[in-house]
């Protein structure tokens, strides 16, 4: 595996990968995020494809940074919407999986995104954080900002996961 620059200042030293399934047995779920972090385990391949990445957790919150540019464009110049919200869909996410105890796994059962402000590969860095706003037994929801580096928000969101043992995971 070799190094992959995610943006501008963050680097994957062990590469693109996934968790690996029985490691969930082993660590709960902000001991997870916090391995990739850590570089312990690869960087999630959407990283690099969206050239963002996590940055920062704690119980109940998870923050990323990222930089649009020209390959997250629409048609008509902007970046796309669905950057925005990939980036809003990690953090909710995360921000869910820093609460799961080993052996549990989430699956997001809906989402919620409202962009309020153009982002164009001018933007530069952003700065998305999530946080968990309710938890019970089988259903968590999260909310999370994402804003520019003056602190404007560009977009927020909010987020519905399921929590289910880790067992029901999709089989690669």
């Amino acid at each position: 595996m070799s190094e992959v620059e995610l943006y501008p200042g963050r680097v994957a030293t062990l590469g693109l990968g996934t968790i690996p399934h029985e490691d969930i047995l082993k660590y709960t779920g902000i001991e997870l995020l916090q391995r990739i972090i850590d570089n312990k385990y690869p960087a999630p391949p959407i990283s690099f494809q969206l050239n963002f990445a996590i940055a920062e957790v704690s119980e109940g919150r998870a923050v990323f940074h990222g930089v649009p540019n020209e390959r997250h464009l629409n048609p008509l110049g902007g970046v796309h919407g669905g950057w925005a919200a990939t980036l809003l869909d990690s953090a909710l996410g995360c921000s869910v999986q820093t609460l799961l105890e080993k052996g549990e796994a989430y699956a997001t059962a809906e989402f919620k995104v409202n962009l309020t402000r153009p982002i164009t590969p001018r933007t530069g860095e952003v700065v998305c954080e999530g946080k968990v706003v309710h938890k019970g037994r089988t259903l968590v929801v999260s909310e999370a900002t994402l804003k520019d580096a003056n602190g404007k928000l560009l977009a927020f969101g909010t987020e519905t996961c399921s929590v289910f043992p880790a067992a029901n995971l999709a089989v690669r």
